[in-house]
């Protein structure tokens, strides 16, 4: 692949790289599109001389800011290194070039009766180098963990040029620290990664979906507890409120009952015999808890039918405003009933339009809100709000992410998660890995004390 071009100077290509899925846009001076380790290693060496900042992107999905350029310098585009998928089916593994699909990693497995478990939303459109970065997770991630759990090695380059392996092709592997996962999440800050070596596991051989609608949230997810201590874990349990099965019945009807406070959806995954006498158990124990009813998908084709609803939330839900911002706060699954009542309370504090579904067999939410950034008014409301969501989410013992990163809006909030000793000691890594700073700074860390979430400048 001649490089010629694969340097984009244009003004037009500079602006389409200076935003993601989050807020703000941060103008690059030059793109870059690497396919070859020796060429990142390169840029790498040359930055770092030179003290340029370097933002790795993979297709700008992010939900954080994780790949903005806020410092412009260059933007190291993978979306068209994708020449690597090879998979293993002996040793269960597949190695992967950073720009490769997540879907077709699954894909390519599911030919050889295997399976990828991470699922985010946007698998489909997502790069692996990304899903790494963050550390993505998605709805399987209830019962088969996140992109995390399925990484045995890594190719990088630090941010002075060098090339290292972590890890390895086994599954046991404990020789020093453990750098694979220090990588996976560190969102880009501590280095690039250029090869993924990923494990897979067998492919469930049947699926089963249900549909249980609730009359009060609140019911819904004493539900989600009920079930998961009742000795059965499904591989899926997400949750959309009214507002976000409204949103969907107004965008594409599917039919889902809008006279509900709640609904959840359940996938089980197994033996065909076991998941068919599961799921009678999983819907007794519905029903016990307050659930209006419960509804088993008659075959493939219902169950898609609910799972694509669930996709359509997001875009649904910003038909009505413009501007979406979405949270991903994450907390331990006994609190969900309260985190519900709390949401609702800043809901109607702040008069905002709060929308709420996600993954809620693992308690990572996805509290959303619509909004519109012309309103300066309603903009700073939804400051506050998102501000007070975070907290909630903290008192009660959970996270600022379960699985969209820090990047650059979540920063203001990293000490009061990690505390001081804590937020400094990952400095000091950071410092360690990257001392010229040039790996994607101005992410994870508040740049200056007490620094505030901003989402419109006056």
């Amino acid at each position: 692949m001649g490089s010629e071009n694969r340097v984009l100077l244009e003004k037009a290509d500079l602006v389409s790289y200076s935003y993601d899925g989050s807020f703000g846009a941060y103008i690059p001076e030059i793109i870059l599109q690497p396919v070859s380790t020796e060429e990142v290693a390169g840029i790498v060496k040359l930055a770092n001389d030179m003290k340029i900042p370097v933002y790795p992107r993979g297709r700008g999905t992010s939900l954080s800011g994780g790949p903005l350029p806020v410092h412009g310098g260059m933007v190291l585009d993978f979306s068209r290194w994708t020449q690597k998928l090879i998979i293993d089916p002996e040793d269960t593994v597949a190695i992967v070039s950073p720009g490769v699909i997540t879907a077709d990693i699954d894909r390519e497995a599911q030919r050889n009766g295997l399976m990828y478990p991470p699922d985010p939303s946007s698998s489909h459109v997502s790069t692996i180098g990304g899903n790494l970065a963050e550390n993505a997770g998605g709805p399987r991630g209830l019962k088969y963990g996140v992109t995390k759990d399925y990484v045995l090695g890594l190719e990088i380059v630090t941010p002075e040029g060098d090339v290292i392996r972590t890890g390895g092709r086994t599954v046991k592997n404990v020789t020093g620290y453990d750098l694979t996962k220090l990588i996976v999440g560190s969102e880009g800050t501590l280095g690039i990664i250029t090869e993924a070596t990923l494990q897979l596991i067998p492919r469930p051989q049947a699926t089963q979906t249900m549909m249980v609608i609730f009359d009060d949230i609140i019911d819904a997810g004493k539900a989600i507890s009920a079930v998961l201590t009742s000795g059965i874990l499904p591989s899926k349990m997400e949750i959309m409120d009214q507002a976000s099965i409204r949103a969907v019945e107004e965008f594409q009807p599917i039919g889902l009952p809008i006279d509900v406070d709640a609904i959840i959806l359940i996938e089980l995954d197994g033996h065909p015999i076991a998941i068919r006498d599961e799921s009678e158990q999983v819907k007794q124990v519905c029903l016990d808890v307050g659930a209006r009813k419960a509804i088993i998908a008659r075959d493939e084709e219902s169950a898609e039918n609910l799972w694509k609803a669930r996709k359509l939330v997001s875009p649904a839900i910003v038909r009505k405003k413009p501007t979406k911002i979405s949270e991903d706060a994450t907390i331990p699954r006994s609190k969900i009933p309260e985190m519900f009542r709390r949401l609702q309370e800043i809901k109607a504090k702040y008069e905002i339009d709060l929308v709420v579904f996600g993954h809620a067999g693992d308690g990572n939410l996805h509290p959303n809100i619509i909004a519109d950034k012309q309103d300066k008014e309603e903009m700073k409301r939804v400051e506050k709000a998102v501000a007070e969501i975070f907290t909630a989410a903290i008192e009660l013992g959970g996270t600022l992410s379960g699985e969209h990163g820090i990047g650059t809006m979540k920063a203001p909030f990293m000490e009061m998660e990690l505390g001081e000793a804590g937020l400094d000691m990952m400095k000091r890594m950071k410092k360690a890995w990257d001392p010229n700073n040039i790996m994607n700074p101005g992410k994870i860390f508040p740049e200056t004390k007490g620094q505030k979430l901003v989402l419109v400048h006056d």
